[in-house]
């Protein structure tokens, strides 16, 4: 993901003054104004941690990671275990966890469930705003008893991707895991919230080719790519084999067989 354009005017907020000191903290992290007129998005903190507000009658509602409640925790119990496409996408098998790398890890959903199912997870979000709402959202997930124990297993990496992998240091990961922005067309419901709010923000992944290829030489064992159903492969090396779904697929890159 890219870096938010300059056109897009974002601020920090507290949603009460007992949260103001916390606001400030954020916005000389992530070097933000705390107040900007006409602003199109406002980072918000208050009760419920960190959220994205997109400002504007017909703006959305706010975006915030939370790994503990809602959609999360409704996969966490009910979502299919072992069963799932992800899981048989990167390789979890009976034995096998293997450790995996989220190079666009997002709001880190994907990276929960695989984290939730016992994977070691290495996350990198390259998007300042994005990465903090993960931060955030990581810091209280590890405060509940349930939750705890599966972020314990997801490690937040900063800085650009291809940078990271390319210049990778200690043992590699073995699968990495890659959801480049695409150029959505279709009006479905996930140019939802998140979608509706990123892309303003985000824009699309220009460099997806250059991401698939530091993945390809960085793994030990397998990339694999999350994409549209329909839409076309990354440019470059062809997958081996892909696994559909009803609105996406998983393109899979192997390398070495994953063992118990």
């Amino acid at each position: 993901m890219i870096e938010p354009p300059a056109a897009c005017r974002i601020h920090v907020e507290a949603s009460a003054p007992a949260f103001q000191p916390q606001a400030e903290q954020w916005a000389e992290r992530l070097g933000l104004p705390m107040h900007v007129a006409d602003g199109e998005f406002a980072l918000q903190v208050g009760e419920q941690g960190l959220q994205l507000q997109q400002l504007g009658a017909d703006a959305p509602g706010p975006v915030r990671v939370d790994f503990v409640e809602g959609g999360a925790a409704h996969r966490r119990l009910f979502g299919g275990g072992t069963g799932q496409m992800i899981a048989k996408a990167v390789g979890i098998a009976q034995g096998v966890r293997p450790r995996v790398l989220d190079a666009t890890a997002g709001l880190g959903k994907d990276a929960f469930v695989l984290a939730s199912l016992g994977c070691e997870m290495s996350l990198i979000e390259r998007q300042p705003l994005i990465g903090a709402l993960l931060e955030d959202g990581l810091a209280r997930a590890a405060e509940d008893f349930d939750v705890a124990p599966i972020v314990a297993r997801m490690h937040l990496l900063k800085g650009n991707s291809i940078e990271l992998m390319r210049n990778w240091e200690g043992e590699p990961p073995q699968v990495i895991y890659l959801d480049p922005m695409f150029p959505h067309r279709e009006k479905t419901a996930l140019v939802k919230k998140e979608m509706r709010l990123f892309r303003p923000l985000v824009g699309d992944d220009p460099d997806a080719p250059a991401l698939l290829e530091a993945a390809l030489a960085l793994a030990s064992h397998r990339v694999v790519v999350k994409r549209p159903r329909k839409a076309p492969c990354i440019e470059g090396p062809k997958p081996s084999h892909a696994l559909d779904g009803k609105s996406s697929r998983y393109d899979i890159y192997p390398k070495k067989a994953l063992k118990p």
